[in-house]
């Protein structure tokens, strides 16, 4: 959908007609991702997951259809602009026309971690991963989120959780060893 969004921000308000029929369900990428997980777990070095963790973001990042890709792409640029009540709104409508599609969660999580409203992450953070578990982007971020609220075993079991998925994050370097064990 990323290449065709030319739809009117008129259309993209809430309750517009375009609304009306609801999103269409998120495409199954399961079929895709597979390899790319086990790409990730082998990949030699941390320049060569990036760029597998790269393929991944191209899939999680395309919306369902046109309205929803425009939300999104709209919330991702306020959000790399700084302007994180634009980036929310936009997130806020994407999640509301499209409950089912994790990544509306997960971006809305993001810039609420920026503006260090963890508590308000943190909900949509779980809702992205019951979505879509194996989300190591979400994971990732739910551990920071964790991290950030004190809650410090939780945090290390998320991130431990996000490490098993993509052993090559920076987060990685907050891993604290469990009893007798080395890093």
């Amino acid at each position: 959908m990323r290449h065709l969004v030319t739809v009117l921000p008129v259309a993209l308000s809430v309750g517009s007609p375009l609304q009306a029929d609801g999103c269409p369900e998120a495409p199954d990428i399961s079929g895709q991702m597979a390899p790319l997980y086990q790409q990730l777990r082998n990949a030699p070095d941390a320049m060569a997951a990036r760029q597998i963790t790269a393929q991944m973001w191209a899939l999680w990042d395309d919306a369902p259809d046109e309205p929803s890709q425009a939300m999104l792409d709209e919330g991702m640029r306020a959000r790399a602009q700084f302007d994180f009540l634009r980036a929310l709104d936009r997130f806020d409508a994407l999640v509301g026309y499209c409950p089912f599609y994790a990544e509306g969660y997960n971006q809305r999580a993001f810039v609420n971690y920026l503006r260090q409203d963890y508590a308000a992450a943190l909900p949509d953070l779980d809702r992205a991963l019951e979505l879509r578990p194996r989300h190591v982007g979400a994971l990732s971020g739910r551990a920071l989120t964790l991290l950030a609220l004190g809650r410090e075993a939780e945090g290390q079991a998320a991130l431990r959780a996000a490490l098993e998925i993509n052993p090559w994050l920076s987060e990685r370097a907050l891993l604290k060893p469990l009893p007798g064990e080395e890093l």
